[in-house]
């Protein structure tokens, strides 16, 4: 992917009411690998819940552009994508946020690209909604399909950064997987205390059993501590064993 790709994408913030959603926003949008915001007309803009909500991404707030007319924040993008609750509507060109979010990216390689949002209160007005190429729908369930404007932003920004080939990467594990010599001590432990409290394969190859404990241990990547402890268990239940049997149970 185009490294400039990020930088071409701008979140666009039309009339903000709540100082805190722009600071909610900010950090969203870093979450995500955005950084250009701007704002249209907003309420109250700098403001210390907007600060106070933006948490770790202030850097976005304090690049973020103020204007005074739409499309002194959008006049230079070739795609606009617009939020839109509508299922449908003949008049507009609607797609599923996941679709809309691969054409952003697909754009943004040529040129800027705004996700414009609306209003909390109002949304965005039809001529507002006619300077976008095409209106983006977050499904939702219709018994309560509003969505409050950071988490819009967020769902938004979050399938534009899983189109540009953005993934998780888990951080390598402190401790070691257990190493196959480890686990088979284990399965040999743990065959002797099966043995010695009798719980013993009932089927006629006497393997089942065994053979099914080592697939789920398998399957659970124990790492060389919890095979540890698992093999220190074993241990404790035959030294309570062998207690019990010395002598009669207090």
């Amino acid at each position: 992917m185009n490294p400039q790709t990020p930088a071409n994408i701008r979140v666009v913030l039309l009339e903000t009411s709540h100082p805190g959603n722009i600071g909610a926003v900010a950090r969203a949008m870093k979450n995500m690998g955005l950084t250009e915001l701007y704002l249209v007309r907003p309420r109250a803009f700098p403001d210390p819940e907007a600060t106070a909500r933006a948490a770790g991404a202030i850097d976005v707030l304090e690049n973020a552009r103020v204007t005074e007319h739409l499309l002194e924040a959008i006049g230079d993008c070739g795609l606009i994508a617009a939020t839109t609750a509508r299922e449908r509507d003949q008049n507009f060109r609607v797609l599923d946020v996941r679709d809309a979010a691969v054409r952003v990216v697909e754009e943004a390689v040529r040129g800027p690209v705004a996700l414009l949002f609306g209003n909390e209160r109002t949304g965005l007005t039809n001529d507002e909604l006619a300077l976008a190429k095409l209106l983006m729908r977050i499904p939702t369930d219709p018994v309560y399909p509003s969505l409050n404007l950071a988490m819009a932003v967020q769902l938004v920004c979050y399938e534009v950064h899983r189109a540009r080939g953005g993934q998780h990467v888990p951080a390598p594990a402190l401790v070691p997987l257990a190493p196959a010599a480890d686990m088979e001590r284990l399965f040999e432990h743990l065959q002797e205390v099966l043995d010695e409290i009798d719980f013993r394969d009932r089927t006629a190859s006497g393997r089942n059993l065994m053979d099914r404990i080592r697939r789920f241990l398998n399957r659970a990547e124990l790492d060389q501590n919890e095979a540890n402890i698992m093999r220190g268990i074993l241990t404790a239940v035959q030294r309570r064993r062998r207690v019990a049997g010395s002598a009669p149970p207090p």
